[in-house]
């Protein structure tokens, strides 16, 4: 078991080396819902939310607990409100208690809506699907991510889905939010207290309103995009060079999972950065990032912003650990394709621990 904490720069908690890395083989027909949800990734395309909406919610960590408070509640204007949870919502009690843990779901929409390709992707799917759990004193906390093409099963929505076996992120297309976190709830067991979705938007806004991040890699990465090359060893990024880096998934030990990695890296790199950098004593490059991040998410109608800023306030970077629900085969044939078959034993047992409130325990004593 192995977890990736803010100043750690190994794969996140997974079992590696053993299977193909494989890749999708569906065809580009847009007629239903469904067949859109199961497209190829679109080229270029990457998990922008992780760093906007972790980068957000870290602020709030290390010291930063009241300016975070005051900024939020004067940007809290400008983040666009949903009903993201649905059926998935605890009916009849406290969505977001005064007290004990926490649980929330963040997914990224890789909606093109307002790109320039907007019209060749249509639709939208869930890119980036992350459970973040906060533990019942509120000072530490651990950020869940579950593969994107993980093959799970997905509740019925409307006449296009009647339910079934599908990849994770088909259920942002199939049903919206509501029914991406109904299909997290099944797979987890985990009452979520509240949703956020990340759109495309600012990313490279986040990493330059910093200064730019250092990364240090575990391996080289070749961009197909723009054919930069980043050997083994530690980087100073712009934004730009962390939008490229964190697009990359082809030619990595683990495809898409290590490009979570990577991506877990830059959100670890901007928590530093916002946590023990000059950022804390500039309150105007403070606001930038905090304006920046708030115009990119879309939260559920009863998630109180600056109450979860209270909520993180004793949360240090060093106590957010960072894993990757366990896997045993990257390449498992599917009718939607190519997907990540999940390890039942170990992912049942991640689960239970974030139910249990001994995650953030199980992380830290397993590494």
């Amino acid at each position: 078991m192995r977890d990736t904490a803010v100043d750690d720069t190994s794969p996140a908690w997974q079992d590696r080396g053993r299977h193909h890395q494989g890749r999708h083989h569906q065809g580009r027909h847009r007629v239903t819902r469904e067949t859109r949800a199961n497209l190829p990734e679109p080229v270029g395309h990457w998990k922008r939310a992780l760093v906007v909406l972790l980068s957000l919610l870290l602020l709030f960590c290390g010291g930063l607990a009241t300016t975070g408070y005051l900024l939020m509640h004067h940007y809290e204007g400008r983040v666009s409100r949903e009903d993201l949870l649905g059926p998935a919502r605890r009916p009849g009690t406290d969505g977001q208690p005064d007290s004990g843990p926490l649980n929330l779901l963040l997914l990224g929409s890789d909606s093109r809506a307002g790109e320039p390709d907007q019209d060749e992707y249509p639709g939208q799917r869930s890119d980036a699907v992350m459970l973040i759990h906060v533990n019942r004193d509120r000072d530490e906390a651990a950020v869940i991510s579950i593969p994107r093409d993980s093959y799970v099963y997905v509740p019925a929505s409307g006449s296009d889905w009647s339910g079934g076996m599908n990849k994770l992120n088909a259920a942002l297309a199939l049903g919206g939010a509501p029914l991406a976190a109904q299909t997290v709830t099944r797979l987890t067991g985990v009452q979520l207290n509240g949703a956020l979705i990340a759109t495309f938007s600012a990313t490279r806004e986040m990493v330059d309103a910093v200064g730019g991040v250092d990364v240090c890699l575990p391996y080289t990465v070749t961009s197909t995009d723009t054919k930069r090359v980043w050997p083994e060893g530690c980087h100073h990024l712009n934004g730009d060079e962390a939008d490229d880096l964190a697009r990359q998934r082809h030619d990595l030990p683990d495809a898409d999972l290590s490009r979570i990695h990577d991506q877990q890296l830059i959100i670890q790199a901007i928590a530093r950065k916002v946590t023990t950098g000059k950022l804390l004593t500039n309150p105007l490059q403070l606001s930038k990032l905090v304006s920046t991040a708030a115009g990119a998410l879309v939260v559920d109608k009863d998630l109180d912003l600056t109450k979860l800023a209270l909520a993180l306030r004793k949360i240090k970077p060093a106590n957010v650990r960072y894993a990757t629900v366990p896997y045993s085969n990257l390449d498992l044939q599917t009718p939607q394709g190519s997907a990540v078959e999940l390890d039942e034993a170990k992912s049942k047992a991640l689960f239970a621990a974030v139910r249990d409130d001994t995650v953030t325990g199980m992380l830290s004593t397993n590494p």
